[in-house]
């Protein structure tokens, strides 16, 4: 995403052949505060020729390293090619913020290779995870190289040239059908982390799944937001970056402003798209411009928040007929024997299956995401690991009853699995 700002004055930041060239390629967020009020500032990949005052920081989201699908086969290249632009800003920014899902599958090469690009800004990175980076059983791949000197799962807070930063973490310890959460601990350290700081001071709040409910019908919100948005109000300026949806979304209650980033990887498909599931976007080559674009951020005195505008790089928005055939399901690539489920169009088919005991039930990933099983009760027997495109995972259940079980990555995914005796 790029973005622009006017504040009555002139910038001095030209505008002239903005990503005139620029192809498929991830960007991230420039955002300035001053005078307490956080707002956009220039463009990721454009030449800012007038350093802001103020404090400058970037937004990167959603790297998704080591995922190599149709929707982008070369999810490390984007990633470069973000870092690149990054470097070449005449203005150096402070520091950079990353609302998660920096790897694809938690694996240690994919953190090596996040590591080994990301490093090249030569910037201070500072992280929150997303549901890919957790994967492993004890969340210790992520926590052992950005969790050191956080609490709990990994939230902590940090303040900046009068700026009070707070990263939440809201993918851990998901449950079935549900939507991201915060857990009554980090709401606790919240309250009392923004206890005794004026009003005046400015907030900026990131988390990777959005702290307000965007889809509920896709997981895209945090069921427990609510609480935070209580400790937050008294607050004249609070901005709240997040990421997850790969896509530019804003919303603004009273002194809150809300704002999601794109992700470097690849896009997701509208919420409510007829026939769409959240998930890799695979965009024809004709439609690529028309789902890219720059954001126009407009700040003014007297005004609460920010105006954020929107327009795709051909000048005009994809219609709604192109999104629908981009975002439509692909069709089942195998036909499961009956004690198999497809896993397809991020739902479970057959979502309740009957076996007898014993009997194996095998799940077989045919999306371009990954997915887990896991029981929704305590103890169940159902725990496979990150299942890739292709991979499968069987398990016999010895004892009569209903096993139910979700995608602990896309928790708004059920389903249950009966045996007989």
């Amino acid at each position: 995403m790029t973005s622009d700002h006017d504040d009555g004055h002139d910038s001095g930041v030209s505008r002239r052949k903005i990503l005139e060239c620029m192809t498929w390629a991830g960007t991230g967020v420039l955002w300035t505060v001053a005078g307490g009020m956080p707002r956009s500032m220039g463009l990721i990949g454009e030449a800012a020729a007038a350093e802001p005052s103020g404090l400058t920081f970037l937004q990167i989201s959603d790297s998704h390293v080591g995922f190599d699908k149709p929707a982008n086969p070369n999810a490390i290249g984007t990633l470069e090619e973000a870092i690149n632009k990054i470097r070449s800003l005449p203005v150096k920014p402070s520091f950079i913020i990353h609302t998660g899902d920096i790897t694809h599958l938690s694996k240690p090469s994919e953190f090596d290779d996040a590591d080994r690009i990301i490093s090249q800004a030569r910037l201070d990175v500072h992280y929150v995870p997303g549901e890919h980076d957790v994967l492993d059983e004890d969340v210790k791949l992520y926590r052992d190289r950005y969790g050191r000197g956080t609490k709990g799962a990994g939230w902590y807070s940090f303040d900046a040239n009068g700026v009070h930063f707070i990263g939440l973490v809201n993918v851990v310890d998901l449950k079935a059908g549900g939507l991201g959460n915060l857990g009554n601990d980090q709401l606790e350290w919240l309250e009392d982390d923004l206890k005794g700081r004026p009003a005046s001071t400015p907030i900026v709040v990131f988390a990777h799944i959005p702290l307000w409910t965007v889809y509920p019908a896709w997981g895209w919100g945090t069921e427990d937001a609510a609480r935070a948005h209580d400790y937050l109000k008294r607050f004249g300026s609070v901005t709240v970056l997040n990421g997850h949806i790969h896509q530019v979304m804003q919303k603004v209650e009273g002194h809150v402003q809300f704002h999601t980033a794109r992700s470097t990887a690849f896009p997701q498909a509208a919420p409510g798209t007829p026939g769409a599931s959240p998930g890799p976007l695979k965009v024809p080559a004709e439609m690529l411009r028309s789902m890219l674009g720059v954001s126009s951020v407009t700040h003014r005195p007297n005004m609460t928040g920010l105006s954020i505008a929107e327009q795709t790089l051909n000048a005009g928005p994809a219609t709604s007929a192109a999104m629908a055939a981009a975002a439509a399901p692909a069709a089942a690539r195998t036909t499961n024997p009956a004690q198999a489920i497809s896993i397809s169009n991020f739902t479970f088919a057959p979502a309740a299956i009957t076996v007898r005991a014993g009997q194996e039930v095998t799940w077989v990933n045919e999306d371009d995401a990954p997915h887990t099983v896991l029981g929704s009760d305590p103890g169940s027997p159902l725990k496979s690991p990150a299942l890739d495109t292709g991979d499968k995972y069987s398990a016999k259940l010895a004892q009569p009853g209903a096993y139910k079980y979700f995608c602990s990555l896309h928790p708004h995914m059920t389903g249950v699995v009966n045996v007989s005796a």
